[in-house]
């Protein structure tokens, strides 16, 4: 029986990685953001006509984001690929999640001082994000709820559109187009306001690390560290 030479190349799975065919595309970008705008935007509109109770309003509206992100995944992988691997869902190692944790907390130095810069510049501190401290400030369930919802559920649907299609996609362009270009668009889906310049960090943290990683949960581990503590601060600092 002949042997295999020892310096035979080992031949890397091509799943490992997507190339530029078996990556999302355009197609797969708009149709993640239409189904994240109907579901978000349009049912989130329709929730102010129920009249329902502050806290359990900030709840649900607080869920119904993660809700709209998976959905716009979901209709971007139904497309076309099907292919979960080929937007990021892919294992990765405990040396890539303890750098993920790293980067969250250095992104979260970053965002407070990048929002005290936004305040500096503009002088806005309005918060639109209040609705969010309203769904934690019924007591410790509405809490603890609340900064599940926001911590990892609404960052889990934010990562799987906004990182495993957009940036994702974007990256067949080279590195700048698909960090910063999927930056800017998660930033404007956030408003010009006072979350603008913290949606910066993060957009850039997460794709940044799912480039070099090519694992989405590299991304939603900074995103945790990034967002968990948002309620918490929130309440105390008499935002709901």
């Amino acid at each position: 029986m002949s042997k295999v030479s020892s310096n035979h190349p080992q031949k890397t799975p091509a799943a490992i990685v997507p190339n530029r065919a078996s990556r999302p595309g355009w197609s797969e970008i708009a149709v993640g953001l239409v189904v994240f705008a109907i579901v978000g935007i349009g049912v989130g509109s329709q929730l102010k006509r129920l009249g329902l109770n502050p806290v359990v309003y900030g709840l649900v509206f607080t869920a119904l984001s993660g809700i709209a992100g998976i959905a716009g995944f979901a209709a971007a992988v139904l497309l076309r690929i099907r292919s979960l691997n080929a937007f990021g869902l892919r294992p990765v190692s405990k040396r890539w999640l303890l750098i993920a944790i790293g980067v969250g907390l250095v992104a979260f130095v970053l965002k407070g001082l990048a929002v005290l810069g936004w305040i500096q510049i503009t002088g806005n501190t309005n918060s639109v994000q209040s609705v969010y401290a309203e769904g934690g400030s019924g007591g410790v369930l509405s809490l603890v709820l609340a900064t599940f919802f926001l911590g990892i559920v609404t960052l889990l649907g934010e990562e799987l559109l906004f990182r495993g299609v957009v940036t994702n996609a974007l990256l067949r362009y080279g590195p700048f187009i698909g960090v910063v270009g999927s930056t800017l668009i998660f930033a404007l889906v956030h408003g010009i306001n006072i979350v603008f310049p913290a949606a910066i960090v993060a957009g850039l943290a997460t794709a940044e690390i799912f480039r070099h990683s090519g694992s989405i949960w590299t991304a939603v581990v900074v995103h945790v560290v990034f967002n968990l503590p948002t309620i918490p601060v929130m309440i105390i600092a008499g935002m709901s």
